[in-house]
């Protein structure tokens, strides 16, 4: 057997998907880290033992990110060096730079167990493998891409973890909260939610799906791909490449007699037209559109086909949202509000009219410093930033005239919901995140 294998078994060699690391390891390690310093110790610890073990770095690795809530491990080969990087919180975080040796280690071992040929070097590959932790089952989604000075290695960390947040934990504020609860509890209609990839649509819709599932209803999930499981529900996945489309999922699961439908997304008019009727048919749909804010969700599903009075029938709200950073509640700072940021929270503030944030102080805000606690970048965790349009006359209205994006955030002004501008502020001004974190997000100088 080939000295880099010499630690696998022949029954792990042979089996996709299996994984000589025991539980009690990963358990070991979740325990030993609290901090990306830690990572790096344990990492170079390994590595000066003579014999150093590519399971115990994948263990280190894997146990580290678990442990410090990162949800991909990134290993990048550059001319002179291997970089490793964690993605913490959306961004990512240098780690250390390892030996060329332990990374060609690594890739052989990880293209083992994630069933990827060892031998291809010159395409992009997928796999995937599971390890067991924090006593769940843990998927970890393993791509390569070949690059200049070698294979680029990115695990994903489907921690469940991760997405097992309620709709009260989701940062929505309580007027819109309110509205929310009434409406994912109607008998049917098509709610939409928008934002680019990675601003955690789907953990959203999977807080609307877990507030509502009882054992008297019948969920189903449509999605590209499955990547958390949710009791109690029937999730299935598409493939394009087989003809098995969020389409004809969609046509499928009306088949089976649901109560409620979640569509991954909304890509084409065929898909728009089976949700729309689904939700007039007596169905509860929940999906996503691919619009930077809620307004456009109307124009976009115009641009589909969709009949503008059915669209009106069908629709009840439409969404949009954007992650933030939250602040380290350890280490962040009171500063005074410059001129120059108390000029902008004034502006985007002006049309609010609800008193309990027009009244909110104005004149102090925090910023973020860092600690230990937050691996030094001043913060923890993420929270949503939202914005909402209601179905209402209003609405109506303007959607029967095939409108624009401004036309429809007008006519929703009567509707004093925040707008996500509006939304990111008030949470600036609770001292949940910084101006310089939302600037980063989103633009707050643009006009709305």
């Amino acid at each position: 057997m080939l000295e880099r294998y010499k630690e696998l078994s022949a029954s792990v060699a042979t089996k996709t998907g299996s994984f000589e690391i025991l539980d009690d390891q990963i358990e070991t390690v979740l325990q030993k880290i609290k901090t990306t310093k830690d990572i790096q110790k344990e990492i170079s610890d390994v590595t000066q033992v003579q014999g150093v073990s590519t399971t115990r770095v994948l263990e280190v690795l894997l146990g580290g990110a678990l442990a410090i809530k990162a949800s991909d491990i990134h290993i990048e080969p550059a001319e002179n060096t291997i970089r490793l990087r964690f993605r913490l919180d959306g961004l990512l975080n240098e780690i250390m730079e390892i030996p060329r040796e332990l990374y060609n280690y690594l890739l052989s071992r990880i293209k083992l167990i994630s069933g990827l040929h060892l031998n291809v070097k010159d395409k992009a590959q997928d796999g995937h493998f599971s390890i067991h932790a924090k006593k769940s089952e843990i998927e970890i989604r393993t791509s390569t891409l070949p690059g200049t000075y070698g294979e680029s290695i990115v695990l994903c960390v489907l921690d469940p973890d991760m997405i097992s947040i309620t709709m009260e934990q989701l940062g929505l504020e309580p007027h819109l909260q309110e509205i929310l609860e009434h409406t994912i509890t109607k008998p049917n209609g098509l709610l939409l939610t928008t934002g680019p990839t990675g601003s955690g649509k789907t953990t959203t819709l999977y807080a609307f799906l877990r507030k509502v599932y009882t054992d008297k209803i019948k969920i189903i999930t449509i999605e590209d791909p499955v990547e958390y499981h949710l009791d109690g529900i029937v999730q299935t996945q598409i493939n394009p490449a087989r003809g098995y489309s969020f389409t004809e999922g969609l046509r499928s699961a009306l088949r089976q007699d649901p109560d409620i439908i979640m569509v991954g997304e909304i890509r084409d008019n065929e898909a728009a037209d089976i949700a729309i009727n689904a939700a007039l048919t007596g169905h509860l749909v929940f999906s996503t559109l691919h619009t930077n804010n809620a307004a456009g969700t109307f124009p976009r599903l115009l641009s589909f086909g969709v009949n503008p009075k059915v669209l009106s029938s069908s629709v009840t709200v439409a969404m949009a949202q954007r992650l933030v950073r939250k602040l380290c509640d350890q280490c962040k700072k009171q500063i005074p509000l410059s001129p120059a940021d108390r000029k902008i929270v004034d502006t985007v503030m002006r049309s609010v009219s609800q008193t309990e944030y027009i009244s909110l102080p104005r004149e102090k805000i925090y910023t973020a410093v860092g600690c230990d606690k937050c691996n030094g970048t001043g913060y923890r965790g993420r929270i949503g930033i939202f914005e909402a349009i209601v179905m209402d006359k209003g609405i109506e209205k303007a959607v029967l005239n095939n409108p624009s994006e401004r036309e429809i955030q007008e006519a929703a002004r009567n509707q004093k919901l925040l707008n996500m501008q509006q939304d990111g502020v008030v949470k600036i001004l609770k001292g949940i995140t910084s101006i310089d974190e939302l600037s980063r997000v989103i633009d707050l100088q643009a006009e709305v």
